[in-house]
């Protein structure tokens, strides 16, 4: 096991940002996605100028997870919230470290933005994600609605 670090996606880990991306969908039991939302959120991440961001975890030349996130306003602080909003890791690359470093990679990204917090969501079913995330931050308690339109 080496140093696992964590770098911007770059348009060379396409196969292996959709093995993750493909991951993370499987994970949380999604069946139906369309291609062409896979190639939006693909190019989103990769322009520079767009509001959302990826990142990977890497050990030498090995991609072990992902990370997506954006930054929104806020009603309740002048300073903008970062929301994390996809993390996967491959099942071999767990108990290492990667999923914390890619937390903390977005915190670093999130305060050199001056933004407020970095928050996200879960399924109440997660418990190897919970059992990280109790220990890196706080359960804020609020229950997530969704209103599909």
């Amino acid at each position: 096991m080496g140093d696992i670090h964590v770098r911007p996606l770059e348009a060379t880990d396409r196969s292996v940002w959709d093995e993750l991306w493909q991951g993370y969908l499987t994970f949380y039991k999604v069946s139906q996605f369309a291609p062409e939302v896979t190639e939006a959120t693909w190019q989103r991440l990769l322009d520079p100028n767009g509001p959302l961001h990826g990142l990977v975890a890497v050990d030498g030349d090995e991609v072990l997870g992902l990370v997506h996130f954006l930054y929104h306003p806020s009603s309740w602080t002048i300073e903008p919230y970062c929301y994390l909003q996809d993390l996967f890791t491959f099942p071999a690359a767990r108990k290492r470290g990667v999923g914390e470093a890619l937390i903390e990679a977005v915190a670093e990204a999130a305060r050199a933005q001056n933004a407020a917090r970095v928050y996200w969501l879960t399924h109440e079913t997660n418990a190897a994600g919970r059992s990280l995330y109790d220990r890196v931050a706080r359960h804020a308690g609020f229950i997530h609605y969704i209103k599909d339109l």
